[in-house]
């Protein structure tokens, strides 16, 4: 029987598991990865057995444990998949998968985790006073570009607060859940999950292969 990589509510995830992702991975099976833009192409993998390969299967190894927690998490709260929001909903752009975490964002590609993610997340609002301040500090960010004429550069107004109300609101309300659901889900794998040695999270300081260096 295969090693164990990590546990999820005492149920082991075994390296043999974490030894067909990778293979998956770098042979660009669709079927059994999440879809593409989510991770990196197989060409540009790094070599199994360096450093960066290591990491690597560290990060594939928090990508089944994080999934592992979502169907945990998702049969508590007898959440299905049924009428789960589209990936592009929840995740419209580079800037917002690198707000919510590479790992996440991996996850979400499967409908189960964007179903408990609305779960998670329907009660998060933005205040009033939140929405005037954004609009505050960025005036222009919604403002309509009018054409250029001639030479002379277009310059936008800044739209009156009441104009671009909506659009705010939906910007920071998105931004709220992906926090809100980031923060729920760390707590949740940091109460579920152990991982053995050689398949620490690859931001751990303490393992051998991470090189963020201060």
């Amino acid at each position: 029987m295969s090693a164990v990589a990590a546990k999820v509510g005492g149920i082991p995830i075994r390296v043999d598991e974490v030894d067909a992702r990778e293979a998956a991975l770098r042979a660009g099976s669709a079927g059994t990865l999440p879809r593409a833009g989510t991770l990196p192409r197989a060409g540009t993998l790094p070599r199994a057995g360096t450093s960066e390969g290591r990491q690597l299967r560290r990060w594939l190894t928090q990508l089944l444990a994080t999934e592992r927690v979502v169907a945990a998490e998702a049969a508590a709260f007898s959440v299905t998949s049924e009428r789960a929001p589209a990936e592009d909903e929840l995740l419209p752009d580079a800037s917002a998968r690198f707000d919510i975490g590479s790992v996440a964002a991996a996850a979400l590609a499967d409908p189960l985790a964007r179903a408990l993610f609305a779960r998670v997340t329907a009660a998060v609002e933005v205040s009033d006073d939140e929405v005037a301040d954004y609009h505050a500090r960025n005036p222009l960010r919604f403002a309509v570009r009018p054409r250029a004429e001639g030479w002379r550069p277009a310059r936008a107004a800044a739209p009156a607060l009441n104009e671009v109300r909506a659009v705010i609101v939906d910007h920071l309300l998105a931004a709220a859940r992906r926090r809100a659901f980031r923060v729920w889900l760390d707590a949740r794998r940091a109460a579920l999950v152990e991982l053995a040695p050689g398949y620490e999270h690859p931001g751990d300081p303490r393992q051998p292969d991470n090189t963020h260096r201060h």
